[in-house]
């Protein structure tokens, strides 16, 4: 991190967490934070379901909720990036506040509650937006719908031909009964109707599915094979816990989705499980906790073909995405691997 960005940094944690959300992505519109484009080279470079990434490394949806800095975002070092949750309508999300920094755990609590503008005008942006990086979007459901699961294929219709993959997000712990749609027969019909959308686009793109971290043995079974007999082109493996153990902070009560450093061990281990679940057949992005190369490494050691981040960019600031990728490639140079996929679920078996 340069003097510049520590500066920032420490200039926004003066203000409440999201105020200083805003004001980062209004820093990032105006240019006042400096880009070297997506970091690259023959090691970092790969494909995920279709997809040729510049590096593995991915921003994860909840960022750019509303799709307002795609361009600044692409220059920040990512190889891929996931803006959203988009539902049909917009909708203000839970009251405020809602998010929290807990400053001794490196950690964040939110909930949010799908707060955004609504499908139609980021799907004016995703038209507009620039190319060179991959852009999916997070397929949300609004909070008072009569049919939450039909909400997912309405908005991947309105947008699908602006993105290049999207993810169904059955997993925020911030809508109420949301999550009950990852049980068996619920997740299986939800994404046999997003498949059959994702078949009428013009251009078919892949398609995710985020699940939850605390998960029993039983119900990640049930994922996999959801998973696999539906047809789905990789998992993101995990959204935010409801678990508090261990945490320090003085906030660490509240109500809400906890990421960050905390999550760290928890989402890896579920990814390494899912990844022995779905005999590593199944392209999976690993979420939760990562705020180094070596965790980003970690991660795909485990079982991730990629990562994405969010909640350590609140300490380490935008310019953590250039130095985890230009880490991670020395890190595959010195164990010997000539690309990411190589290296994926290379160390699998310490975390099961």
């Amino acid at each position: 991190m340069n003097i510049t960005e520590r500066l920032g940094l420490k200039l926004l944690h003066g203000f409440d967490p999201e105020t200083a959300h805003g004001l980062a992505l209004k820093a990032l519109q105006m240019g006042l934070v400096p880009g070297c484009g997506p970091v690259t080279g023959a090691r970092l470079s790969t494909t995920i379901a279709g997809l040729t990434l510049a590096n593995p490394v991915g921003l994860a949806a909840g960022f750019d909720k509303n799709a307002v800095a795609l361009g600044p975002l692409m220059r920040a070092g990512f190889g891929f990036l996931e803006v959203g949750a988009a539902t049909p309508r917009a909708q203000e999300g839970n009251p405020k506040p809602r998010l929290w920094r807990l400053e001794e755990d490196r950690a964040v609590i939110n909930r949010f509650g799908f707060n955004n503008e609504g499908m139609e005008p980021i799907a004016t942006r995703l038209a507009a937006r620039p190319t060179g990086v991959p852009v999916g979007l997070n397929l949300g459901a609004n909070k008072d719908s009569a049919d939450r699961a039909a909400d997912f294929a309405t908005v991947l219709k309105r947008t699908g031909a602006h993105l290049d993959f999207a993810t169904v997000n059955v997993s925020s712990p911030n809508t109420e009964k949301l999550r009950d749609l990852q049980g068996k027969e619920a997740l299986s019909a939800l994404l046999r109707g997003v498949l059959e959308t994702r078949a009428g686009l013009a251009r078919p793109i892949p398609v995710f599915l985020k699940i939850a971290p605390d998960l029993s043995p039983a119900e990640l079974e049930d994922v996999a094979e959801v998973a696999r007999a539906v047809g789905i082109d990789g998992i993101v493996a995990t959204n935010t816990t409801l678990s508090r153990k261990g945490l320090k902070s003085a906030s660490s009560d509240q109500a809400g989705g906890l990421s960050g450093a905390p999550l760290f061990e928890k989402s890896t281990r579920v990814l390494a499980q899912l990844s022995r679940l779905t005999d590593g057949k199944l392209p999976l992005i690993g979420v939760g906790g990562i705020s180094s190369a070596e965790e980003a490494y970690e991660k795909i050691r485990a079982g991730a073909s990629a990562v994405q981040l969010y909640s350590a960019m609140v300490y380490k600031g935008i310019g953590l995405a250039a130095e985890v990728a230009r880490g991670l490639d020395a890190l595959l140079a010195r164990d010997g691997f000539a690309s990411v996929a190589e290296a994926v679920g290379n160390g699998r078996s310490r975390w099961l």
